[in-house]
């Protein structure tokens, strides 16, 4: 622990959390309670629960308000909304109960974190420089793209990257999944469930999924492949339509009819701003333990920057409700100690 701490705080004492939003940034103290980095799911459910802890945290939403549920048309299997809600729509009744709490919301890209404090200091793409006592680290991870023509364009309009959350749009459809790991497999045989044929398209000869999984996947009848192929283009008007293959051994390029792309060749940590600052595990997702705690104490991390195996809405939620917990818990303990160094002078002196 380094630096003079300056703690905003207002905890307990049955305080009514402040009902407003869009706080002027001119009104924000030198030193913030918490900045929560990202704007998913997990970014959102911290914001609401620090704000509801009269924590005044501060979010950063990153390059893409909402994250990669903002992006999904339909979701369907988030608790809740029995008649499903657009992903925009979830990500912005999340936003309005966080500001709605007190939560400011900075439209703004976290491009530095220098993790020696507290307080700890955050620079943004706007040239905007802040410090913070706590910080809760959402910034997620995007499933790496094909980059092929088409690709882009057709997200949620038959290109997907998630077999649960998309899959029950496709009954009775033909699919094409791309990938030969694990995540392929798995996401094809659930997608098992309502197309009427998966069919995975891979790079090489051979998958690199476990053999369970591959016996599992071989004796589906609605599962067949393709190899040593890759698709180089996704076409259709206002929805996937159809996919070019090539072969990579001959190069022969030749139309495939679908009704949707599924990608599992992937996922990227969107870790830029705090890579080789916090410890990670081989494929650069943030280690926390079970308290979303990172190798730095004050710093804490939730949903899929943290979390490569689950990726779903609810899951993030629960981590950054779980971490937004954990943070007033810390900030509150910082105070009793500041509390304790200011009084020991002054019992020093009243004793001398």
């Amino acid at each position: 622990m380094t630096g003079k701490l300056n703690l905003n705080l207002n905890l307990g004492a049955g305080v009514e959390p402040m009902l407003e939003s869009g706080i002027d940034s001119a009104a924000r103290p030198d030193v913030e309670n918490v900045i929560i980095l990202g704007s998913g799911p997990a970014g959102w459910a911290g914001a609401i629960y620090t704000a509801r802890a009269n924590l005044r945290p501060l979010l950063i939403t990153g390059n893409e308000i909402g994250g990669q549920i903002a992006t999904t048309t339909e979701v369907e299997n988030y608790p809740g909304f029995p008649d499903g809600v657009t992903g925009p729509e979830l990500s912005e009744r999340m936003q309005a109960q966080a500001e709605r709490f007190g939560a400011t919301v900075e439209l703004d890209f976290v491009t530095a974190v220098d993790v020696n404090g507290p307080p700890f200091t955050v620079e943004t793409a706007n040239g905007k420089r802040y410090r913070a006592n706590a910080l809760i680290i959402t910034t997620g991870a995007s499933p790496r793209k094909l980059g092929v023509p088409g690709e882009d364009r057709l997200i949620g309009r038959g290109v997907s990257y998630c077999a649960t959350c998309d899959g029950f749009f496709f009954r009775n459809r033909q699919l094409v999944v791309v990938g030969g790991g694990d995540s392929s497999l798995q996401e094809s045989l659930f997608l098992t469930k309502f197309a009427s044929k998966v069919t995975i398209v891979h790079r090489r000869d051979q998958l690199r999924a476990g053999p369970a999984l591959q016996r599992r996947a071989d004796a589906n009848p609605k599962i067949e492949y393709i190899w040593n192929t890759v698709v180089t283009n996704v076409s259709g008007e206002n929805k996937v339509e159809a996919v070019t293959l090539k072969n990579v051994q001959t190069g022969e390029e030749r139309q495939f009819p679908t009704d949707g792309v599924f990608v599992y060749i992937g996922h990227l940590p969107n870790n830029a701003p705090i890579a080789g600052k916090l410890a990670m595990d081989e494929h650069g997702y943030l280690i926390t333990d079970k308290l979303m705690r990172t190798s730095v104490p004050g710093i804490f991390a939730a949903g899929e920057i943290q979390d490569s195996r689950f990726r779903q809405v609810a899951t993030s939620t629960g981590q950054g409700v779980a971490a937004a917990m954990e943070v007033e818990k810390y900030l509150a303990e910082m105070e009793d100690h500041a509390y304790l160094q200011r009084q020991e002078p002054a019992l020093d002196r009243a004793t001398a």
